[in-house]
């Protein structure tokens, strides 16, 4: 039997980057994946594939509607490759986890394929595709197995009309109408890609507002684009029924007025979250303790009630993002190496990766009001900078929520070109504990998008914004 010091359960962004740095402080480590490719949702059949579609469908519709603009003439019609679009997805996810697959071995990381599962605390067996079952020792255990897409009770997902986020990332077509349910960060993303391929896109989302977790006035300027776009939006709608007769999808709801809503298209994407996923890990063999939600419950240190064995990413508690696992997957090496590492779970930035993007990191407006601190507002709107006039790309604004008493930096909300790039300025920002007038007396070259950031904290400082 092959002893470890460190065995880690999922290859995901929290589970490969927790044994990279298992490996780089000197534990001998293991990592197991059901799967045969490592890097799991994220790098498979999430973030990476849905960033190649969105920039394969962006290139598309600039080549459609904004090269002329740009006096580039394309002779004959412009046509749709969409098999090589897929194709050309793949590869992406191809070159990714193959990337993975080097730094296990540079790290000099055990890889084992097969289902993880504990015998006891110490003990995992592996479950071998072709059923023979493999035991390994590990002083201490990782929980690193992500999550999968959530539905609602009335929902059978037939994973060919009734999609989830993985189907929608591999069609051989591009819908006629794809009904999207769920007005989250995985629903426009998908929804945009296919909106820009020629699909009519419908988004029903439960609440008043898309993208409800952030800041209300990204909301309502990502609202207003995608409408531009020509994507529809039933907000307050509450779905109640989904039904497939051959090719069609019919889906029903209420409406905010209790009316029924129905509606008929050819795919229905459902998007309502994800879920933490657990199934096959036999997690009481181990004593450790899974809430009613499927989550495993962790301490301040990731520790579950089983000292040696930890749970880190989608699996516990908190925002399900790749870098936030990573960001837990380095703290429990540490942690286990004798470290005190730190995470401010306040400063993980989100993003949404539509045109315009999307990002945020601290408090909303609505947060602060909530818990009744004091702050003052600078926004700049994009379409006041000398760059984005240049480059076309003039939706979206930068907002600046500051303290009001301290001037310390409390939230920045961004829509506009490349703010998932941009939002780091701010988290480093926050990071120090900076001021809004710290910003406003940095250098910020010209003419850039970053521009917007520099003129909010300006904005934030008596109102004192150059372009507005």
């Amino acid at each position: 039997m092959n002893s470890y010091d460190v065995a880690i359960i999922g290859s995901g962004p929290g589970g490969y980057v927790a044994a990279i740095r298992c490996a780089q402080l000197g534990m001998k480590t293991a990592i197991i994946e059901k799967y045969p490719t490592l890097g799991g949702t994220c790098l498979n059949v999430g973030c990476i594939p849905s960033k190649a579609l969105l920039d394969s469908s962006h290139h598309y519709e600039d080549a459609l509607k904004h090269f002329k603009d740009h006096g580039i003439d394309i002779p004959g019609d412009i046509k749709l490759n969409f098999k090589r679009m897929i194709e050309r997805k793949q590869d992406v996810v191809d070159q990714n986890t193959k990337g993975i697959v080097y730094l296990m071995d540079k790290n000099k990381v055990d890889v084992y394929e097969g289902l993880g599962s504990f015998k006891d605390a110490t003990h995992v067996n592996i479950k071998k595709n072709d059923g023979k079952t493999e035991t390994i020792e590990a002083k201490n255990i990782i929980i690193a197995t992500g999550s999968k897409p959530a539905s609602l009770p009335f929902i059978k997902i037939d994973k060919k009309r009734i999609i989830t986020s993985t189907e929608a990332l591999s069609l051989k077509e591009v819908p006629k109408h794809m009904i999207v349910i769920g007005g989250g960060v995985i629903g426009l993303e998908l929804g945009q890609v296919y909106r820009r391929l020629g699909a009519e896109v419908t988004v029903v989302e439960y609440m008043d507002r898309i993208i409800p977790t952030m800041d209300s006035a990204q909301s309502k300027e990502l609202t207003k684009v995608m409408k531009k776009q020509g994507v529809k939006f039933l907000l307050s709608h509450k779905v109640n029924g989904v039904s497939v007769k051959g090719k069609e999808v019919a889906i029903t709801a209420k409406d905010k007025n209790d009316k029924d809503v129905s509606l008929t298209g050819d795919y229905c994407l459902v998007s309502v979250g994800r879920k933490p996923f657990t199934d096959g890990l036999a997690a009481d063999k181990a004593g450790v303790k899974i809430s009613e939600r499927g989550m495993v419950e962790v301490n301040d240190h990731l520790q579950t009630n089983i000292k040696n064995i930890y749970a880190i990413g989608d699996v516990v508690r908190g925002a399900m993002l790749a870098h936030k696992a990573e960001e837990e997957g380095v703290f429990v090496a540490e942690t286990i190496a004798g470290q005190k590492p730190h995470i401010d779970y306040n400063l993980i930035p989100g993003v949404v990766y539509t045109w315009p993007e999307v990002a945020s990191v601290g408090k909303t407006e609505e947060a602060l009001k909530e818990a009744k601190v004091e702050y003052k507002v600078g926004q700049f709107s994009m379409r006041a900078l000398g760059r984005s006039r240049a480059s076309g790309d003039m939706d979206g604004f930068v907002k600046i929520l500051a303290d009001k008493k301290t001037d310390e930096v409390l939230g920045v909300h961004m829509v506009g070109a490349r703010v998932a790039d941009l939002i780091s300025e701010a988290v480093v920002a926050m990071e120090f504990r900076a001021s809004a007038e710290d910003i406003a007396r940095m250098s910020h070259a010209h003419p850039t998008y970053a521009e917007a950031v520099k003129e909010a904290a300006l904005a934030a400082t008596e109102n004192r914004a150059l372009h507005a």
